[in-house]
């Protein structure tokens, strides 16, 4: 059991990332946040009202706008049929049901047309390579819905594993959210009786979590009450509770600064080093890990706290994203280190490097099983999968055999304490996921192949390059008809995200497909600074005031789409969400002349008062902070702050989540306000459900894609007057 102290990536709680169409695009909220939002910063801001959240006079205002872009676009013709095509495809009963082993099972989440909500399930392996395999369902959460009366939205299950080798997996921690909110609850579920159990572990509403210690203790980190969150929204208490006894009556294993961002802890199972651990992440990209003793002392490993830290049996594995000097040698940001765990605790500093980067290469990910690791190598955005096995003190790299050398490909271990078995997936642009299995060293064997959703004859994927103003070349992907002639006529989709060190890979995507590449569009997926294509140099190159960077490569990307007659300004549509929200709104602000659409999905906007809302405080490592001379920068990159009542914008649809609890919705409401207000040609559409992922259920998410698909198509397609 891998037990990590910084996540490769950000944690679904803690992300401000949004991805593409091809994925799915609040309401409660405790007192804490209600008080954030509350924080009167900016005085000259007509539209703080858009805010309050639930606010009798703000839900109006959404009502209202709703009912206008349903009217422009739902209404429009052809778009019911889109609407029931992308969620057929979504609902597709030949798609993939993706699993994960627990003893001698393999569990699915499946949503269909009948399960809107979803099915939690299990099969054997035996059962699952059949083509419709058949299924044990452990919770139907449409019945549960209907039952409790609540909107509940899978948020997942830690299941502990027993003691002993011939036990039955038995004990869950089952998460669920009422509307697909961060904020969610968890109830213990037991796999053998299949009931949820009574008088069992319960965990109020809040963003937090349990883990399994064993069967009768749990850590826990949640809110406890006033003063227990941080100024993120995350729990900055962790404690260990021990059932049948209150909540409140827990151990206090670890408590953070209110000014840190959150803190966790967990145990690691495997036999013979079992271990527990407390993570304290300061920041977004400043984490502590400390071993907890077993008096409850607290011994932190000394790496950087940049560093992502991972331990696996014996090993400490450590990837830097910044230089770090040991004993007279600096191994640089990006490179892979690995420690003996006990000897490096007791003060030796030897130090192997599995992994070192180079202006082209990076890490993408790395995977453990029990005996291999494996490295996922970026090769400018292509992937090469290395296998390394200790052998006399040696690390050999070999090829891992089996695997596409292009596209996207991902690994997981089946169980890493007791296999070396791997799931693999592999996906690009035009090619239906794989999914498949196998041994490391072994042949693998095709589990699961995804159908062919949309014609892909006479497409082609190509890479190329743009030159960014400072002279950096950036990648990006096109997916357009083979031998496309250079007319600059073809309506155009150019996605991005550039943040947080996210790289965007290649994948199918069956919506993009069926609603875009088959009407003749053009589909373009740009690798700006900002993400993670390049490791934590490409990422750090547009942190805080080199923000403009990322807006630079965009806007480089989608000027040499124009000059290699791919595309002309009002053909070139742009999307982004989340951060990539804030990406295409500077489009807009900064670069109105390149584009002729822009579809904002779940942006921050206003970067005066985003440390102020729900989690945005937690993201001032990646933007700066706006109570300081940071504003200066800032207020160059903030959207809401720098529209222009004179200027010529294309039309712009904002979409948005009330249940978004991680990137508040006042950031678009308030856009859409000022835009309405200067006159600019602009649409709004707020899901009352979803999170930050925009929708609860495979409906919501079609109707979600529709609409935008729709707005591109209206302003591309037909085309709109050339921006001036």
């Amino acid at each position: 059991m891998n037990m990590t102290g910084a996540r490769r990536r950000p944690s679904h709680a803690r992300s401000c990332k949004m991805r593409p169409v091809r994925a799915s695009l609040v309401g409660k909220t405790t007192a804490h946040q209600e008080t954030r939002m509350a924080a009167p910063f900016d005085e000259h801001d007509p539209y703080l009202w858009l805010e309050e959240v639930e606010g009798e006079r703000a839900l109006a205002w959404v009502e209202q706008r709703n009912a206008e872009s349903q009217a422009r676009l739902a209404d429009a013709p052809g778009f019911t049929a889109l609407r029931d095509d992308l969620q057929a495809i979504l609902e597709a009963d030949d798609r993939i049901p993706f699993v994960v082993k627990r003893g001698e099972h393999f569990y699915n989440f499946w949503q269909d047309r009948d399960h809107p909500r979803g099915l939690w399930r299990r099969t054997s392996l035996a059962e699952y390579r059949k083509a419709r395999p058949e299924w044990e369902v452990l919770i139907d959460l449409d019945a549960l819905n209907a039952e409790e009366g609540e909107n509940w939205v899978w948020h997942g299950a830690h299941c502990l594993r027993p003691e002993s080798p011939d036990a039955p997996w038995r004990h869950c921690l089952v998460s669920l959210s009422r509307g697909g909110a961060d904020a969610d609850v968890t109830r213990e579920f037991d796999l053998v009786e299949k009931r949820w159990v009574e008088a069992g572990f319960y965990r109020p509403e809040a963003k937090g979590g349990l883990g399994w210690i064993d069967r009768d203790t749990v850590y826990v980190q949640t809110d406890f009450g006033e003063g227990s969150m941080t100024r993120s929204g995350y729990p900055r208490i962790v404690k260990q509770w021990r059932r049948g006894t209150p909540m409140a009556d827990a151990e206090t294993v670890f408590e953070a600064e209110p000014d840190d961002m959150a803190v966790g802890a967990a145990h690691d199972s495997t036999p013979g080093f079992q271990r527990d651990f407390v993570s304290r992440a300061r920041a977004f990209y400043d984490n502590e890990l400390y071993l907890r003793q077993a008096d409850g002392s607290l011994t932190r490993i000394e790496v950087p706290n940049s560093a992502h830290k991972q331990v696996h049996r014996e090993w400490l594995m450590i990837e830097l994203r910044e230089p770090w000097e040991v004993a007279g040698t600096t191994h640089p940001a990006g490179a892979l280190l690995l420690a003996d765990f006990d000897a490096f605790m007791g003060g030796e500093r030897e130090l192997r490097v599995l992994f070192t980067p180079t202006e082209r290469t990076s890490l993408s990910d790395v995977t453990w099983t029990r005996r291999h690791l494996i490295l996922n190598v970026l090769d400018d955005v292509k992937h090469r999968l290395y296998v390394l096995t200790p052998s006399e003190g040696q690390w050999q790299p070999e090829p891992l055999a089996g695997v596409p050398t292009l596209g996207s490909i991902s690994v997981s271990a089946v169980d890493d304490e007791e296999s070396d078995e791997v799931f693999v997936i592999v996906s690009d642009h035009l090619t239906p996921t794989t999914l498949l299995h196998g041994r490391v060293g072994e042949a693998l064997e095709t589990l699961k192949q995804a159908p062919a959703l949309f014609d892909a004859e006479g497409l082609e994927v190509t890479q190329h390059f743009a030159t960014s103003r400072d002279g950096t070349p950036i990648p990006y992907f096109q997916v357009a008809k083979r031998d496309l002639e250079p007319s600059g006529a073809h309506p155009t989709l150019l996605y991005g995200y550039g943040g947080f060190e996210v790289p965007l890979l290649p994948g199918y995507s069956p919506g993009v497909g069926r609603a875009w590449l088959s009407q003749g569009g053009v589909y373009v997926v740009a690798n700006i600074r900002g993400g993670g294509e390049y490791g934590p140099r490409w990422h750090q190159a547009a942190l805080r005031e080199k923000r403009h960077k990322a807006f630079e490569d965009f806007a480089a990307v989608a000027e040499d789409l124009i000059e290699r007659g791919v595309t002309s300004a009002r053909r070139l549509g742009v999307q982004g969400g989340s951060n990539g929200g804030l990406l295409v709104g500077n489009m807009l602000t900064r670069y109105p002349r390149l584009f002729g659409a822009v579809v904002c999905q779940v942006p921050l906007l206003d970067m005066r008062r985003y440390h102020l809302l729900l989690a945005g405080a937690s993201w001032m490592a990646e933007y700066g902070d706006p109570e300081s001379d940071d504003w200066q920068f800032l207020h160059d990159v903030s959207p809401y702050h720098n529209l222009d009542p004179a200027a010529h914008y294309p039309p712009m649809l904002l979409m948005t989540s009330t249940r978004d609890d991680r990137v508040h919705p006042g950031h678009a409401r308030k856009m859409m306000a000022r835009m309405s207000e200067q006159g600019h040609r602009v649409l709004y559409y707020e899901n009352i459900e979803g999170g930050h992922g925009g929708a609860a259920d495979n409906r919501q998410r079609a109707h979600m894609q529709a609409l935008a698909f729709t707005f591109l198509c209206q302003t591309l397609a037909e085309g709109s007057p050339e921006p001036s």
